[in-house]
């Protein structure tokens, strides 16, 4: 396991959606520090080709939003991605106006949006919420509801034939035992299994009067039994992760990763990765080769094969300060990214060489062309280029 290339250029974007679809992933929407959130703008498309690590700005980005708004999704964040066929389907999230309750779809053959009609107990609007799939049906966890001022309770299930939406009725095994509600923490879908880590909670020091709320980051896992809609509390060993929010959480053989994050309580953001092994409830530490990101919350994390892309998120930096009474001081700040890293499970003898290569400034002119040009993927900064409508990454 190492990390094989660090590449600036990217599209800088914070509490984007991404997904993979073939060699491509798509990326949609997300934010950027001092940029309007407020505007009513049509939501922005990049696409990455993992073959040639090379970004686009798909042109369904610059459509004109208010010609388009029943089919076109308003840019946003904290929102999701789920893909179903050759075809992405979006929920959710918000702009600093408003959240959005209408699923939308982007067709990867056709390159366009669609909003399809949907019946049911259909979801309130939220952000910070999570969605994954298992078999033909799209399920959201948690997140943050605007109309009830509220976390989200319910499990809600989405039947991407039909276009039926309906809530979940789950159970425990234990009475009290359920996850506590909570938004930014992430869920995959292993097998007939959902688990659920980390994510914000909220407590209230004063119960009678509700006031004084106080952060909360559970470590604890949890998952969700498909066949029979129990929650079961896993109980885990190994190297536990700190609780978190805003990090990242992916699927590899069969076993769960996840990357960064922040703890707001421990004013601290991670770079750290870690495994779980379902069959062993292990949690283990990984030490990966080579250069990694920096800490950071918020970030994209995608697998393609044994290969994980994982760009933009925010992390703190900092920038000096004038004090009344001190003189220069130093103050953190969010930075926003958009640099790419790629972490390769399985190098080739190939990916280590080239590696080798650009580590001890080897001679580069004797190499056959497609291997210069790997050399040139792997480590030329990223300079992104708008797309052809008929095709998405080249």
């Amino acid at each position: 396991m190492r990390w094989i290339s660090n590449l600036e250029g990217g599209p800088k974007r914070v509490n984007h959606a991404a997904v993979s679809v073939g060699h491509k992933i798509y990326s949609f929407g997300g934010y950027c520090t001092g940029e309007n959130s407020r505007e009513y703008a049509s939501m922005d498309v990049h696409v990455l080709n993992t073959t040639t690590f090379r970004w686009t700005k798909h042109p369904v980005s610059d459509l004109p939003y208010f010609e388009n708004d029943d089919i076109l999704p308003f840019k946003r964040y904290g929102h999701t991605a789920v893909v179903h066929g050759d075809k992405i389907y979006i929920w959710g999230g918000r702009n600093d106006r408003a959240t959005c309750s209408t699923l939308f779809c982007f067709d990867t053959v056709w390159h366009c949006w669609t909003a399809p009609k949907t019946t049911g107990n259909i979801p309130l609007a939220r952000d910070g919420h999570t969605a994954c799939m298992w078999k033909n049906c799209m399920f959201i966890f948690g997140g943050y509801e605007e109309e009830s001022d509220a976390f989200a309770r319910s499990v809600y299930c989405l039947n991407l034939d039909k276009m039926t939406w309906s809530i979940v009725h789950t159970s425990v095994l234990v009475s009290g035992m359920e996850p506590s509600l909570r938004d930014f923490h992430t869920t995959v879908c292993i097998k007939d299994r959902m688990y659920l880590f980390g994510g914000r909670g909220t407590i209230f020091p004063n119960h009678y009067t509700l006031t004084g709320a106080q952060e909360t980051y559970s470590n604890q896992l949890w998952y969700l039994d498909f066949k029979t809609f129990t929650w079961h509390a896993c109980m885990v060993t190994g190297d536990i992760p700190v609780g978190r929010r805003s990090h990242s959480a992916f699927v590899y053989n069969d076993k769960m990763y996840i990357f960064g994050g922040y703890n707001s309580v421990k004013d601290q953001h991670y770079n750290d990765m870690y495994e779980f092994n379902p069959d062993t409830n292990a949690w283990k530490r990984l030490n990966c080769r080579g250069k990694g990101p920096s800490e950071r919350r918020r970030q994209a994390c995608i697998p393609v094969g044994d290969r994980i892309f994982l760009f933009g998120g925010t992390s703190p930096q900092q920038q000096s300060k004038v004090g009344s009474n001190h003189g220069e001081e130093m103050d953190d700040i969010l930075m926003d990214h958009s640099d790419m890293y790629v972490l390769d499970f399985q190098p080739t003898l190939k990916t280590l060489c080239i590696i080798a290569v650009r580590q001890y400034k080897l001679d580069e002119s004797v190499l056959p062309t497609n291997v210069k040009l790997d050399i040139m993927n792997m480590f030329t900064p990223n300079k992104i280029t708008i797309n052809r409508p008929n095709n998405s990454a080249g």
